[in-house]
């Protein structure tokens, strides 16, 4: 029932951001707070038997969901931003992206060693992104729990790479 409703409200925008892409939009699921506590609730129910000590939520749209299923769990909220965005002292990964590189970045003292930590972004297509933030989980010695995903292109594999991480993979709509 919450995948029908999923379906009915994202949005497909073509070509963006380039031709040939068509672009799965959740923020018109943000007009409809009752399906936004919805989704909170799948991943709280989700989460309960993970030891979950912190959410790590992937900009920016990861922030959306990421913090209030923080907050419902009584964890921290750990950011993963794209450089240079965050103050204080920072860790990074970088990656490859089909068109080149990407940088993503958390502040150094965010996870304590032995955390499990569920990282959480709006969409899994290709897992570069989810990834680079389960490098910065270990390179402070967390432990990644497991991922948390609203849509998951499937056709594109990602959950795949994401599976030496955590085989704990999560994603309430599939294309």
């Amino acid at each position: 029932m919450l995948e029908q409703k999923l379906k009915t409200t994202i949005r497909d925008v073509a070509d963006f951001p380039k031709p040939g892409i068509l672009f799965k939009d959740i923020t018109p699921i943000l007009h409809h707070p009752q399906l936004c506590d919805d989704i909170v609730n799948v991943f709280v129910n989700y989460c309960t038997d993970k030891n979950i000590n912190a959410v790590v939520g992937v900009e920016s749209r990861g922030f959306l969901f990421g913090f209030a299923l923080a907050n419902k769990l009584n964890v921290p909220f750990i950011l993963v931003r794209k450089s240079g965005k965050l103050p204080y002292k920072t860790i990074s990964y970088e990656y490859d992206l089909e068109y080149g590189s990407a940088k993503v970045e958390m502040q150094e003292d965010e996870i304590q060693p032995g955390w499990n930590v569920l990282i959480h972004d709006d969409l899994l297509a290709t897992g570069g992104t989810a990834e680079a933030a389960a490098k910065l989980i270990q390179m402070q010695k967390g432990n990644v729990s497991g991922f948390a995903f609203i849509v998951e292109l499937d056709f594109l594999n990602g959950k795949e790479k994401l599976k030496q991480y955590s085989e704990n993979i999560i994603s309430l709509v599939n294309y």
